[in-house]
């Protein structure tokens, strides 16, 4: 029996913007994105006693089913490499589910990846990213990992210098948040504050902290924050706690916050953890997505 062990990595957006809405219905973007040290454990095993593929996880929230986009990514290497024997994908959730993290996307990468190594596919990073970009728009930077500048709908990436070791709080609000509707009740006419994303690059490949929390934005907090006001309090604590910066990630509700020093990081932590449980003390990584 074969098996592999991976870390399925998190990931936050240091910025935001809509350009526009195109044709197909989708959204052209501008982001910087930055892979977290908060990851799910996955462990894929072979199985030669059957054909299916089974999601086992200790998180009743997701699927085990079709409509997890790791199962899909299973089914479709087994389905394009005409495989026949079974998988089990073991799951060990540590990412808040719905949280605007791309913990589902991070899983989905991680079965690619990993597949591609427990049988010998030979397939190259920029094939296994063109799969996964038709299984969610946050899986080929979940495949690339560190830091990177994405364009389009989130799949043209360019990778970047990112953070190097930065100390950052997340916070998951105990609601849920629907990307399809934010996306819908985003009114681009009115939104008067955009990133200015070439100063916020210098300031990530500098490693300025101040510039990049002082700049931060996320053009989807417009609509977020109106339904649920939880998001802006919470960041506002984390601004108490001697944060430098605070922004919504994704459509949210994940807040996150950026800390010059760990002793600070670690005493907002302990305190926003008293009122809100899904808090989380992590680094930025930099290091892609390797078999660990």
């Amino acid at each position: 029996m074969d098996k592999i062990k991976l870390k399925s990595r998190a990931k936050i957006n240091l910025s935001l913007d809509v350009l526009g809405k195109r044709p197909d219905g989708y959204h052209e973007v501008e982001m910087i994105m930055q892979q977290i040290d908060l990851y799910d454990n996955i462990i894929l095993v072979e199985r030669r006693d059957k054909k299916t593929v089974d999601i086992i996880t200790d998180c009743e929230h997701i699927p085990k089913n079709n409509s997890n986009i790791a199962y899909r990514a299973a089914e479709i290497i087994k389905k394009h490499f005409n495989i026949a024997t079974g998988l089990d994908i073991y799951i060990q959730k540590n990412i808040p589910v719905a949280a605007g993290l791309a913990g589902g996307s991070s899983n989905a990468a991680a079965v690619l990846k990993g597949l591609n190594y427990l049988w010998q596919l030979k397939l190259s990073q920029k094939d296994l990213m063109d799969i996964g970009i038709t299984i969610g728009a946050d899986v080929p930077f979940c495949i690339m990992g560190g830091t990177a500048l994405a364009q389009g709908i989130g799949e043209k990436l360019t990778p970047v210098k990112g953070l190097n070791n930065v100390w950052i709080v997340i916070a998951k609000p105990s609601i849920s948040v629907s990307t399809a509707e934010v996306y819908s009740k985003l009114d681009l006419s009115k939104i008067n504050n955009r990133p200015d994303t070439v100063k916020l690059l210098k300031a990530v490949a500098d490693n300025d902290l101040y510039t990049l929390s002082k700049n931060m934005i996320n053009v989807l907090e417009t609509v977020t924050e109106k339904k649920h006001p939880i998001i802006k309090e919470l960041k506002g604590k984390l601004i108490e706690y001697n944060a430098l910066g605070s922004m919504m990630s994704g459509s949210g509700p994940t807040v996150f916050a950026v800390f010059k020093k760990y002793e600070r990081a670690k005493s907002a932590y302990e305190n926003l953890k008293i009122i809100n449980r899904q808090t989380y003390l992590v680094q930025s990584y930099s290091k892609g997505n390797g078999y660990e």
